[in-house]
């Protein structure tokens, strides 16, 4: 019988693997076009070779254990005391395995941020955050995400067509989250190529994420001398006084996790339901709701396909391999979510069943997965409204999809639909009676100082034309 060639093995002769990596000798490469391609096969020959952990090289060719399994992900996430998120416990950087240009870096370098520390500090850290977003009115912030839907749809609706990934989902959880974060319009259109540029783990990963953290000190300067009503504010005011460090990478992180995973959670759930004539079938008939078809797709395709990193705090077993101190491991969400062992047919529907592992899990499960889902499920909602006759310009074979370090994600979505005379004279300016939306929530706003109302009509003017500028 012929063997056809792995592309993914790597070559002992071209990339040596330290000795001290012993387990890593046969282990294959989980980056690359190659791999990221095939990405669903290459997780299942894994499994299938070595159970619910592999050995993998990472970017560079960095020694790492990939976890596939659904019960192992959960273990790896919730016992911080055997697998920490803290990121200077990682050997391969100290041993000169990790190149100074490795598009991992942004991910991995420890900064002082929740997700990079356990114990009393991640609760002190992870208290500023979910406290500030209590803080959020949630009414408001859905009147929000509608109107920047109806904006975004208001940019296409004349035309009949519409790239969906570009033009909307793209778009829409960018504009809302500096909308709460307090940014001004102007930081939209870079944020979105550099939050792109960071999760695809690109060349320029590396200045996208100086460039975000350079926007965000700039807020948190500006938000000292002039406090307003939004997160950067609130979360400055917040009790555990978070230093200037601190506060620019919890801005980081709600901004770039809460874009990514929900931009991602956007356009697979408009695929879905532009592909899957029974989904759409059940979600037009009323047995199933968009709340519960959202979880359908976090649990067939999760925003985050796989997250770096947790590392051994001493040595240990898992899955009946032996793990070094130091070691990195990669949950992997998307191969979790397809376990065998949890879900043997992946046809069967799991809508409404929330324990997926889209958004991770343990302490460090992310604190924004109730902002990403509004924003997603009123967005869509708001779209298949006013588009009712929605529907794919290609067939469904030719729709193009890209798999990246994190995730794997739409190029594009094409569709058509019966094009819509927009009123341009109350396109451009939300209608005078309607005041903008409190972002504070209500007991929190009863006792809030009023500030001076910003003009709607240049704000609505200024994202017209950054949408339109896209």
């Amino acid at each position: 019988m012929l063997v056809t060639p792995d592309p993914t093995a790597v070559p002992t002769a071209l990339s040596p693997v330290c000795p001290a990596y012993g387990a890593h000798t046969d282990a294959r490469r989980i980056y690359g076009p190659e791999a990221q391609e095939k990405a669903t096969e290459l997780h299942e020959a894994l499994r299938a070779a070595h159970g619910g952990v592999a050995p993998v090289l990472v970017h560079g060719d960095v020694p790492a254990w990939l976890v596939l399994g659904y019960r192992e992900v959960l273990e790896v996430a919730r016992n911080p005391t055997r697998f920490s998120r803290d990121s200077r416990l990682w050997r391969a950087p100290a041993e000169g395995l990790v190149a100074p240009d490795n598009p991992l870096l942004p991910l991995t370098t420890w900064v002082p941020m929740c997700s990079f520390v356990e114990g009393a500090e991640h609760t002190r850290l992870r208290a500023a955050v979910t406290d500030t977003m209590k803080q959020l009115n949630h009414r408001g912030v859905r009147r929000y995400i509608v109107r920047y839907a109806d904006l975004l749809i208001s940019g296409f609706r004349e035309r009949g067509e519409a790239d969906l990934v570009k033009e909307f989902a793209d778009a829409l959880p960018m504009l809302v989250m500096t909308k709460l974060l307090g940014m001004a319009d102007s930081y939209g259109p870079r944020l979105l190529e550099a939050a792109r540029d960071m999760i695809k783990a690109t060349e320029t990963a590396i200045e996208s994420n100086a460039f975000v953290e350079q926007a965000l000190a700039d807020l948190v300067a500006e938000k000292k001398e002039r406090p307003g009503e939004d997160f950067a504010t609130w979360l400055i005011a917040h009790g555990s006084a978070l230093t200037d460090a601190e506060l620019v990478q919890h801005l980081r992180l709600v901004l770039i996790a809460a874009y990514s995973t929900t931009a991602n959670l956007i356009a697979s759930t408009l695929h879905m339901t532009l592909t899957d004539s029974r989904f759409r079938g059940n979600l037009a008939g009323g047995h199933m709701t968009l709340p519960d078809a959202l979880e359908q797709v976090l649990w067939d395709t999760p925003p985050f396909s796989a997250v770096y990193g947790r590392w051994a705090t001493a040595d240990t077993e898992l899955a009946g391999h032996h793990i070094k101190a130091g070691d990195m491991l990669v949950l992997g969400l998307a191969a979790g979510n397809a376990d065998p062992q949890v879900r043997p047919d992946l046809t069967v529907p799991v809508h409404g069943n929330r324990s997926h592992l889209a958004f991770s899990g343990g302490p460090h499960e992310c604190p924004g997965q109730d902002i990403g889902r509004a924003i997603a499920e009123v967005g869509v909602d708001t779209l298949l409204t006013r588009l009712p006759d929605v529907s794919l310009a290609v067939p469904a074979e030719d729709i193009r999809w890209q798999t990246s370090l994190l995730s794997r994600e739409l190029l594009e979505l094409p569709v058509t639909f019966t094009a819509l005379r927009t009123d341009r004279a109350t396109a451009s300016t939300p209608p005078a009676t309607a005041p903008a939306p409190s972002l504070l929530a209500p007991a929190a706003e009863a006792a809030a100082v009023p500030t001076p109302p910003k003009s709607r009509s240049r704000l609505w003017e200024s994202l017209v034309r950054w949408v339109r500028g896209m």
